[in-house]
């Protein structure tokens, strides 16, 4: 039998000079899961294509398995078949290790809360490290029996089946501030609940509700299943007491928004034109208007339905100041692009970069001051003032696959850059730097 290569220690990228290129993304990590997670719970078959080869989505995958869901891949291709249980849960005990997969582990504990099983959820240390209790306040407030089998208010957890009482529950509130995953997380488990439950099912969001735009990608997704969700903005969320998640044959998953940022980053940054296919004006992402900051900072953009393109304008970006509160991965990529700007850029709205696969915005600051910026940072904002020059750096990327790929772009400004622990991009994007090197000269 042959042995598994060890992952690299770092990658060294040189400076580039220019990008040009066409960039295929991979599908988005969040429609991803989302699809296949409606697809089990969906009357009938779904074919998932342009599924997302990565981690988080192999997490998915195996927990689904492992729950008695049918899943075949389609020979040669990221195609999936997935034979829907019409709501139901086959396998009825489960302990499931979700790693560092926020879009697997939130739905997946709300799903089986109401299942008829007893299950155990696990991750990796940084998972258990994220909050989770505002979810399950709300869970356990619709009637779930859950427990914390570790710190309270943090994964790991276990679900009971015989303390589930579900009489008498309609409304359920959830802070709207900590994460959208638990808006999103709620949203496609109540279906199952309300069709048992005969009635209706409200969710409130209590204070603002961040990151809107991944609670689109919900509601649309559920609509794409037969679920129509009726909203009074983003205050509160109705689903009909006649909910049924039906399968719609077949569905394709958009490429990554998130990940189209690093790419229209550097076409601004290096000349370009470089152009991301698999997102365009016709995305249901929010990431996309990350193409809009660009454009305010100076750069040139150009749209269509399934595609975007950027390009370096004819002087230096500017800074800006930007809320990004719906944006909140692609608010990464600007900080990075913050570096090149003339004047300081002023990310605001960044509350929930603390509580993701790392610290976001400690470790954001601390990479920023390596490459000269200087770096004011608080509870939810960010300035970054730009060098005048870039300095050589090592990047420490603290097992965050955005961090590692957002700061390859340093290798724009004249300098070659080191990314430590460079496989953590396993996690969405396992050829990111293969890929960011091809549009590279």
């Amino acid at each position: 039998m042959g042995t598994e290569r060890a992952a690299p220690a770092f990658i060294d990228l040189g400076p580039v000079a220019r990008v040009a290129g066409t960039v295929s993304l991979p599908g988005s990590k969040s429609i991803s899961n989302r699809t296949l997670l409606l697809a089990a719970l969906a009357s009938g078959d779904t074919l998932v294509r342009d599924l997302l080869d990565a981690e988080d989505v192999e997490r998915m995958v195996d927990a689904l398995t492992m729950l008695g869901i049918a899943i075949e891949q389609k020979q040669g291709s990221r195609d999936f078949q997935v034979r829907g249980a019409s709501g139901r849960i086959p396998v009825k005990a489960a302990k499931l290790f979700l790693g560092n997969a926020g879009t697997a582990f939130r739905p997946l504990t709300a799903v089986l809360a109401f299942a008829g099983g007893d299950y155990e959820l696990s991750g990796v240390a940084r998972m258990h490290e994220r909050p989770i209790g505002d979810l399950v306040d709300a869970l356990r407030a619709l009637g779930a029996g859950i427990d914390y089998l570790g710190n309270a208010g943090f994964p790991p957890l276990a679900i009971r089946s015989d303390r589930v009482d579900t009489r008498g529950r309609d409304r359920v509130a959830v802070r709207g501030n900590v994460s959208s995953q638990f808006t999103s997380a709620l949203l496609m488990a109540l279906p199952v609940l309300a069709t048992r439950l005969a009635r209706p099912i409200t969710i409130e969001i209590e204070g603002e509700l961040i990151s809107k735009p991944y609670v689109a990608i919900t509601t649309n997704l559920m609509r794409r299943f037969g679920v129509a969700v009726s909203q009074q903005g983003w205050r509160a969320f109705t689903v009909p007491a006649d909910a049924h998640f039906d399968s719609p044959g077949a569905i394709r998953v958009e490429g990554d928004a998130s990940t189209a940022s690093y790419f229209l980053a550097a076409g601004a940054l290096g000349g370009g034109p470089v152009r991301v296919t698999g997102v365009g004006r016709a995305s249901i992402q929010g990431d996309v208007s990350f193409a809009d900051m660009l454009e305010r900072m100076g750069a040139v953009i150009r749209r269509g339905d399934n595609w975007i393109e950027a390009e370096s304008g004819t002087q230096r970006l500017s800074g800006i100041e930007v809320d990004c509160v719906a944006i909140p991965d692609a608010a990464m990529t600007l900080a990075v692009v913050a570096l090149f700007a003339d004047g300081p850029t002023t990310l605001t709205g960044i509350a929930s970069w603390r509580v993701k696969e790392t610290d976001r915005i400690a470790a954001m600051a601390t990479e920023l001051a390596k490459l000269g910026a200087r770096v004011d940072a608080s509870a939810d904002r960010m300035t970054i003032f730009p060098p005048a020059h870039l300095v050589h750096a090592t990047i420490d990327t603290y097992d965050d696959h955005r961090i590692a790929m957002c700061f390859a772009l340093a290798a724009l400004g004249g300098v070659p850059v080191r990314i430590n622990d460079p496989d953590c991009v396993r996690k969405t994007f396992p050829d990111f730097f293969a890929t960011f090197r091809a549009i590279g000269s």
